[in-house]
């Protein structure tokens, strides 16, 4: 039966799920549990992502069989790898004209939240694309630092909705001060449980006491519940907002669309990446799909909060006469 933290069924049945490089080292460096790594596991030179997976893509430069062409080379998670290169571009893109918006209300805010999603996407490369060996130390500490990156991301959304309240007020220390504090609190602290993880430093805060049943509490906690949870009390928020403070009902849609573009990402990741690995014979899987949707609702929050903020102050209209001082 599947307990709360169990991790086993989602690094079997979901191709290219990242944390589960984290247990693939826990069982990988333990001799007495090697025997555990079965099928397109055992091997962690052309291992997939993943713990004995159903289907996954194997190691870039590994050959792999075909059922209707015979023998080919593995790319990797190619479609993945140019899905993240082409959305960092998009996201720095926002970036940049989020910054011109000098006035606009919460703009160091969003700034600093498209740069941390910025930053997960080369991770996300490195970590799901098939280019580093299963079971290495330096998969791990990029994946711990991806899942640190990933805990920040959300409490950095979920403090752009507490800036929009304007019961603060933005681009302020007041605002800022605990958004850097706790952004980097988030990630220290989901790092150091990734890395407790992977490596079994402490494990106080790590795996079960028994590493094979691919179980930790606050590592599900900080990669599954919490981003959950930030999504959603943003997304009340900011419907409070639209609605019943700037009574508005055009920029809802962007919020709308913008979640439901995340259920949609997290959906393909989740029930179509086996589909697709399958289909493709290991040649990609949902982990491309996901992408561009996830990147398409950090756009489409972009334009929800383009919709609800002036992109410059406007001139005085009763300018003061030059015989007046100010």
């Amino acid at each position: 039966m599947t307990r709360f933290g169990d991790f086993e069924p989602l690094c079997r049945n979901t191709p290219s799920y990242t944390w589960c490089n984290l247990f693939y080292r826990q069982l990988s460096s333990d001799s007495s549990l090697k025997s555990i790594l079965q099928g397109l596991s055992s091997d962690p030179n052309s291992a997939p992502v993943g713990v004995n997976p159903v289907c996954g893509i194997p190691k870039v430069g590994t050959t792999i069989d075909g059922p209707h062409q015979g023998s080919s080379t593995s790319l990797g998670n190619i479609a993945n790898i140019v899905v993240c290169a082409v959305s960092m571009l998009f996201i720095f893109a926002l970036i940049w004209r989020a910054q011109r918006r000098k006035a606009a209300v919460g703009r160091a805010e969003l700034r600093n939240l498209l740069i941390l999603y910025f930053l997960t996407l080369p991770f996300q490369l490195l970590t799901t694309g098939a280019l580093l060996s299963q079971g290495s130390t330096a998969l791990v500490a990029l994946t711990a630092l991806h899942a640190g990156f990933v805990a920040a991301f959300f409490w950095a959304l979920l403090m752009n909705a507490f800036v929009a309240t304007q019961a603060v007020e933005d681009g302020t220390p007041a605002a800022l001060v605990p958004y850097f504090i706790l952004s980097a609190a988030f990630f220290a602290g989901t790092a150091y449980v990734s890395f407790d993880v992977g490596l079994g430093i402490t494990k106080a805060l790590g795996p079960s006491n028994n590493p094979s049943e691919l179980r930790s509490i606050p590592l599900f906690v900080l990669t599954s519940i919490w981003p959950a949870v930030a999504s959603i009390l943003y997304f009340i928020i900011m419907g409070y907002i639209v609605l019943i403070v700037l009574n508005e009902t055009r920029p809802m849609f962007y919020y709308i669309l913008a979640a439901a573009l995340f259920v949609l990402s997290q959906l393909a990741w989740f029930l179509l990446g086996k589909v697709i690995c399958e289909g493709s014979t290991s040649k990609v899987d949902g982990s491309f799909i996901a992408t561009i949707l996830e990147t398409a609702a950090v756009g489409v929050l972009y334009l929800a909060w383009r919709s609800i903020t002036e992109d410059s102050w406007d001139d005085d209209p009763f300018p003061m006469h030059p015989a007046y001082p100010s």
